[in-house]
């Protein structure tokens, strides 16, 4: 165990990095690899919390080349047992305002080719995706959002597609049938590795842009997706800062730390 350890974990962009106190980078191999980054972990309303940016430190990793199984294999390794990981998402309705943050409670993986597993064999292993997200990390970000005055919406599906590209119209036109809330890049496989390791695990959608055919039918450009982004990171910020210090330990007979029992064949 590397001696920096923590108790909670965040995953997403650079900027979490100035909320740490008293931080430091922790240099560490997982048997998947190296993580996007090193480790950043420091102290925050005196909970310790270590932070990996997904993209890696100059957001040079697109969403389909992340070394997922590094990055929550290292979360593990630094002691983590509660993960909260924000992402920039498109809306698939009309109704769902830009800066708006969607705490999805299930997920539709349209990925294809990534390793999205830590049970490749022998051993058989079979993890229940039925629901995907911690129901207590929801409910916290959730209330807290409400009680700092920031638009969320409790529970949504969000579906992963593979990038770096955005959706075809007919893509957009399909997921928005289907009665799907966001979409993103990277919430699968990380949500599903984080259970496969009975860690707890909550996605937080923030919509940066309404998909295409969706309002205006404009094309989405990364443009415009990194400006309304950046305009709403504060609120993140915000979010983050109010909610990672209420999250308790996780139970040891819970949803996600149970998720072993009884998949193994």
């Amino acid at each position: 165990m590397p001696p920096a350890t923590a108790e909670l974990g965040v995953f997403g962009g650079s900027g979490f990095t100035s909320l740490l106190e008293d931080a430091e980078e922790v240099e560490l191999e997982t048997p998947y690899g190296r993580p996007s980054a090193p480790p950043v972990v420091g102290e925050l309303g005196g909970r310790r919390v270590a932070f990996i940016p997904r993209h890696g430190r100059r957001h040079e990793l697109p969403p389909h080349r992340i070394p997922y199984r590094a990055n929550v294999w290292a979360m593990r390794e630094l002691g983590v047992r509660r993960i909260v990981g924000p992402c920039a998402s498109g809306a698939l309705k009309a109704e769902l305002a830009l800066g708006e943050f969607v705490v999805c409670d299930q997920y539709v993986d349209r990925t294809w080719g990534r390793a999205d597993t830590f049970y490749d064999g022998p051993e058989t292993t079979h993890v229940s995706a039925a629901d995907p997200y911690c129901p207590d990390l929801r409910g916290l970000l959730v209330d807290t959002a409400r009680e700092l005055g920031i638009p969320v919406r409790d529970g949504g599906t969000v579906v992963v597609v593979q990038g770096p590209r955005f959706s075809t119209r007919a893509e957009s036109r399909w997921f928005q049938g289907h009665g799907w809330d966001v979409v993103n890049m990277t919430a699968y496989p990380e949500g599903q590795l984080a259970r496969e390791l009975e860690l707890c695990y909550a996605n937080v959608s923030m919509v940066t842009d309404h998909d295409v055919g969706v309002e205006t039918g404009e094309p989405v450009s990364a443009e415009e997706v990194l400006r309304v982004f950046s305009e709403n990171n504060e609120r993140l910020r915000e979010l983050l800062l109010a909610v990672l210090p209420r999250i308790p330990p996780q139970p040891e007979e819970h949803l996600c730390s149970t998720a072993l029992r009884g998949a193994r064949l």
